[in-house]
């Protein structure tokens, strides 16, 4: 929370994207036979595999674990995570008519995210927990394409071909992400991300005129709570300083760029999370340690630094490698 704020911190912090599950044995034996979406909706799960990484790896933050469809799937949207797909849309998103289908979120609709938040803040202690959410476009690339997709062809066609309605669109998830955040924040999330994965497709043209405004609303919409605000998005070294212009208080770069030159980039005023690419982590323990250093020693003359991967932790990672690459942060860092 300190780093996030840009306070002076005893040791540089530390956590992952996606470190609640993936590559923890723990993790797939308590998920066995229990589908994606289903694991999210069940608060002890919940509670269970968000704890997992901090107890193994002892890492300075927990993110709540989630998805971020699970927001859509609860006001009603037909769609499914499949195993190795993604989330897959039953109906896709592609006409005016389609927008009533994106009804406002209450709480009542995600009653299980602020009862598994409740038991989680009890666990965690002094340990903050990170709550998260999809941003807008994100949201609209699953919507609209009906799954992943590679080129994004049909958002961007929605996006050029009819701008009002591309406008109207995103101002719903805005409403629905930020009313999730919410949700989380009142809980007793310290912080929240807003992940926007797929962005780093757009240029920053695009960004700034068909984005960074519903994105920008939901920061505003959760402002008034005081919380960190974190945005991470893949793929973004040209878009860093318009995702710092929509209002975050940090903003993660992935490992394309350096954390000194994103920092630049971002401009003045904002904490810096990231980036050690997370493949490094299948090499030789020296290997991932020097990578590790050359990431701190960009970072060393920044105001607020928080240490993470450039993006999330990869299936296959050696838990054991997470847990070493933390307890070197911390000593590498120790003030």
């Amino acid at each position: 929370m300190k780093a996030c704020r840009r306070e002076p911190v005893p040791h540089t912090p530390v956590w992952f994207m996606r470190q609640a599950g993936r590559s923890l044995p723990e993790y797939l034996k308590v998920r066995e036979g229990i589908p994606m979406l289903e694991s999210c909706m069940r608060p002890e799960l919940v509670t269970e595999i968000t704890l997992q990484p901090v107890r193994r790896h002892k890492v300075d933050a927990a993110i709540y674990f989630s998805d971020i469809v699970v927001p859509l799937k609860a006001i009603g949207i037909d769609l499914d995570i499949k195993p190795g797909v993604g989330p897959v849309v039953a109906e896709p998103v592609r006409r005016r008519e389609d927008l009533a289908r994106l009804r406002d979120l209450t709480p009542e609709d995600v009653a299980y995210v602020t009862e598994a938040i409740g038991m989680l803040t009890g666990e965690l202690g002094a340990t903050p927990l990170i709550g998260f959410a999809g941003a807008p476009f994100t949201l609209a690339s699953y919507l609209v394409e009906g799954g992943p997709s590679r080129n994004h062809e049909h958002t961007k066609a929605l996006m050029y071909g009819d701008p009002e309605l591309w406008a109207e669109l995103l101002d719903r998830l805005a409403a629905i992400t930020a009313a999730f955040l919410r949700v989380q924040i009142e809980a007793g999330a310290s912080a929240v991300q807003l992940f926007d994965s797929w962005v780093g497709a757009l240029s920053p043209a695009d960004y700034r005129r068909s984005v960074l405004p519903a994105s920008a609303r939901v920061f505003d919409a959760v402002a008034e709570y005081g919380v960190p605000r974190i945005h991470f998005g893949v793929g973004t070294g040209e878009l860093l300083g318009l995702m710092g212009e929509a209002g975050a208080d940090v903003v993660g770069a992935d490992w394309r760029v350096p954390v000194d030159e994103a920092a630049r980039r971002v401009g003045p005023g904002k904490a810096i999370q990231g980036n050690l690419d997370p493949a490094v982590l299948f090499a030789p323990r020296q290997a991932v340690e020097s990578a590790t250093d050359r990431v701190l020693a960009a970072a060393s003359g920044l105001e607020g630094h928080i240490f993470n991967l450039g993006h999330g932790v990869l299936p296959a990672t050696d838990p054991d490698a997470l847990t070493r690459l933390v307890e070197h942060v911390h000593t590498r860092t120790a003030r």
